[in-house]
């Protein structure tokens, strides 16, 4: 599939773009997951934009399968001219992925057995699969499957925490890795470097709170204010100890990437020069939690639909599913959004129901009707269906398998 930068633009008319999905899947029954070809390019092209502002010599973009989980797209997005490399979630996974991707880096340590076996037995997926690490608790257990000697060296990258001690906010950020210092990071390095049947190849910090916060939240100005605050302060001071802990490593050792942020973070991780690639994934599909941010507008891209099977009163509709709710601190920003037809809203008491779905304002709507909906999410919306249907041109042009759909359930 190739994403070439599309020349119209038709999110940007909702009465016209969620009635063409409508049109294109007439034939497919509900729940029906969906993804915009147009709009999954124009996202695509505009990550590369934003990369593009920053410096003269420009990161790679690495793919974050976990924003996705759909082997098809993922491999389309990874073909694009500036990505490079896929940033996977978990051990098995990668293997899998590394049968077609060439460069698969694990975005968390593993625990495994039996992944680390299967690794550790074959010298080609040892050239393609890179694991992090952030211990030497981590380095024992891989020796603990395969010692050293009967394997061939094992890739691994350094995670720092990218984690921001605020003076007055305290730990600003995901918890993640215990490397922070320069030390820190010097230390564990040399452990691997001196350690025999492991590569230090690379060194990762994945800036959470700047990646994955919102600057913009809806009726929260004043709190949007303090996480812009908090953002700015966090990235100077990243900046300048992500370069200090490349210069230390890179003493110890020549590292073949530097990997930092996600969507949110693009222009302040790639404006780093000690940064060689940037992870994105959410940004491709553009969930509803991306609405909120300041920096960029990605075209919703992925949606679903649900249909209306009952109507308990004329100005309710009550469609089939619809408790697809997103992973993070749980709050009304993680429940899926109703966006077509306009104005449809949830029964407070009742929300997003595991089969069922009541939504008001739905005067219009009857059985049979269908409802589309966004994920506050990105990937996290294929854990539920087997296959997603791609759109253009108000038409189905291709349908592939989720990880789901292949039969794949790896978290």
């Amino acid at each position: 599939m190739r994403l070439d930068r599309p020349s119209a633009r038709p999110w940007e008319h909702p009465a016209s773009y969620w009635p063409s999905l409508t049109v294109a899947t007439a034939q497919l029954d509900t729940p029906i997951a969906v993804v915009s070809h147009a709009a999954l390019a124009h996202n695509a092209h505009e990550l590369l934009d934003r990369r593009d502002r920053s410096r003269t010599v420009m990161p790679s973009i690495r793919v974050a399968s976990k924003s996705l989980r759909v082997r098809g797209l993922i491999e389309a997005v990874e073909a694009l001219p500036g990505y490079h490399g896929v940033l996977a979630y978990t051990l098995p996974e990668a293997l899998w992925l590394a049968e077609t991707v060439q460069d698969v880096v694990i975005g968390y340590p593993s625990a495994d057995r039996a992944a680390i076996a299967r690794l550790a037995g074959d010298a080609d997926l040892a050239t393609r699969v890179t694991l992090m690490v952030d211990s030497v608790a981590g380095l024992d257990l891989i020796d603990s499957v395969v010692p050293p000697a009967t394997r061939p060296r094992i890739r691994v990258c350094l995670e720092l925490d990218a984690a921001w001690d605020a003076p007055l906010l305290g730990h600003t950020g995901t918890w993640r890795s215990p490397v922070h210092s320069v030390d820190d990071a010097r230390t564990l390095a040399q452990h691997i470097v001196d350690r025999p049947g492991f590569a230090l190849v690379g060194l990762m910090a994945y800036e959470g709170q700047i990646a994955g916060t919102v600057d913009r939240p809806a009726g929260r100005p004043v709190f949007g204010a303090v996480v812009r605050w908090m953002q700015r302060r966090s990235a100077a001071e990243l900046a300048v100890r992500r370069a200090a802990v490349v210069a230390a490593v890179s003493e110890l050792t020549e590292l073949e990437f530097v990997n930092g942020g996600g969507t949110g973070s693009i222009e302040s991780t790639t404006a780093e020069a000690a940064v060689t690639e940037v992870a994105a994934g959410s940004g491709l599909f553009g969930p509803h939690l991306f609405d909120h941010y300041s920096r960029f507008t990605p075209a919703p891209a992925a949606a679903f639909a649900l249909s209306v099977v009952r109507k308990p009163r004329p100005d309710i509709a009550t469609v089939l599913g619809g408790g697809w709710i997103a992973s993070g601190p749980p709050g009304a920003d993680r429940l899926p959004l109703p966006v077509w037809p306009e104005g449809l809203k949830l029964v407070p008491r009742e929300m997003a129901g595991e089969v069922q779905t009541p939504l008001t304002a739905a005067g219009a709507l009857a059985v049979g009707d269908r409802v589309w909906f966004r994920h506050t999410k990105s990937g996290e919306l294929f854990e539920h269906v087997n296959e997603v249907a791609i759109v253009a041109d108000d038409r189905v042009i291709d349908v592939l398998p989720t990880y789901r759909g292949e039969g794949k359930a790896w978290l």
